[in-house]
């Protein structure tokens, strides 16, 4: 299923779109998290609700926000898993050059999340160097902690698109990523979370982004350093995952600040970030 938050008469509610259509999940649960809390009853609910229902709205008449409007906590982030991004910001300086033996993990705020076509503020006055990150996220189902790599898929609910947006003058600045991944709007996400059941296997997937139509990262998850098993069990270590957790899995290489001469967003800009079988985020920049 894919499964969406979205505004509908200046009400936040969830449901399931078919094919142009969504089909209201609200007697179900009153938002995304208390949905996924249900565990596999709730989507049992969901997809029982979706055969009978006799009503649906068109997905062009609603407003999709980011499926998990308010994340539970921090969304869980890995840096540099991809070897060719690695590489290319060693190639900057910016990083050792080697590849990291254990996941590169940081956060960003809760008041980064932004709706899959809502727009991203530049933040002129705090940063010079916007940057765009495609990536595959990962909503985890139910709570675990200490999770093997053999059990991880489990605890696995659906995948969603990410941009992890990055002021990289900040991050630099400041010695770590906090700072410069955590502006405000700094996480477009969505445009859904697609069941983990729908997807499958999630390391055989195309991922790109592209800047006014141009393609900037063209790559898969096959090239994940720390597969989505892997992740699940490093980030679980000794750290109880919650359901409705999010993991952003890395991007791969294309980024703007390893590109030669170094680029990056201008209010105006549209930037496009797309996962085959989960879909399409598109976000304007605006000063």
């Amino acid at each position: 299923m894919k499964l969406v938050t979205y505004l509908r008469d200046g009400v936040a509610q969830i449901g399931a779109v078919v094919e142009d259509e969504v089909i209201d999940l609200s007697e179900i649960a009153p938002d995304m998290l208390s949905l996924i809390e249900l565990g596999n009853a709730g989507l049992a609910q969901a997809r029982a609700a979706v055969v009978a229902s006799k009503e649906s709205t068109p997905l062009a008449d609603v407003q999709l926000l980011a499926p998990i409007p308010t994340p539970r906590r921090n969304i869980m982030c890995l840096g540099l898993n991809y070897a060719e991004h690695a590489a290319e910001s060693a190639a900057t300086g910016a990083t050792q050059p080697e590849l990291p033996d254990y996941p590169v993990i940081f956060t960003k705020t809760t008041t980064t999340a932004n709706g899959p076509f809502d727009d991203i503020p530049l933040h002129a006055a705090l940063t010079e160097q916007l940057d765009w990150e495609v990536e595959l996220a990962v909503v985890i189902g139910k709570a675990g902690v200490n999770i093997a790599v053999d059990q991880a898929m489990d605890f696995v609910f659906g995948y969603l698109v990410l941009n992890d947006v990055s002021a990289r003058d900040l991050q630099w600045r400041h010695n770590q990523f906090f700072k410069g991944k955590s502006l405000d709007g700094a996480c477009p996400m969505g445009p859904w979370i697609v069941t983990a059941d729908e997807v499958g296997d999630p390391h055989s997937l195309n991922i790109r982004s592209r800047v006014n139509g141009v393609i900037k990262q063209d790559s898969s998850t096959a090239h994940m350093i720390f597969n989505v098993p892997q992740t699940v069990m490093h980030m679980s270590s000794g750290l109880t995952l919650l359901p409705g957790d999010i993991i952003a899995t890395g991007t791969p290489s294309g980024v703007g600040f390893a590109r030669t001469p170094p680029e990056f967003l201008q209010a105006g800009d549209v930037v496009e970030c797309e996962v085959e079988r989960i879909g399409l985020i598109r976000n304007t920049v605006v000063a």
